[in-house]
């Protein structure tokens, strides 16, 4: 009985020390999503006036790139984005709508979710919307 748990204690330790010896590795053929911008700031703007922006990215990866969610810090932005497979050295883009009907700084974020790399990637927008002038 003894030898068992002996023998078995040895085993677990080996196993152990091959699993845990090496930190997983990145694949070197994985896409990578590489934006041409990472922060947008529309300034100062009108109430109302247009709150969009498109974020360009290129696949930079050797692998199709895949979009599988882009998630905003509140439901003031609004996002779209290529929902097309992205290939090699191809460009997709995330389009932002701000909702500038609210007045105020803001300070946002957007978290783009997807099989690249460097996986996720969170881009941000700001600015600060003051009263439509009625002159």
């Amino acid at each position: 009985m003894k030898n068992v748990f002996f023998a078995l204690l040895i085993v677990v330790a080996t196993l152990n020390a091959a699993f845990a010896g090496e930190p997983t590795k990145k694949s070197t053929k994985a896409p990578e999503i590489t934006f041409t911008e990472m922060e947008h700031d529309y300034g100062t703007i009108d109430q109302g006036a247009d709150g969009g922006f498109v974020f360009e990215f290129t696949n930079t990866g050797k692998e199709p790139l895949v979009i599988n969610n882009v998630r905003t810090s509140c439901g003031c932005t609004v996002p779209d984005w290529s929902r097309e497979p992205v290939s090699k050295n191809k460009k997709g883009r995330v389009k932002v709508n701000y909702n500038t009907n609210i007045q105020g700084s803001f300070t946002k974020t957007i978290t783009v979710e997807s099989n690249a790399s460097n996986n996720p990637v969170v881009l941000r927008i700001k600015g600060t919307v003051t009263p439509k002038n009625s002159n």
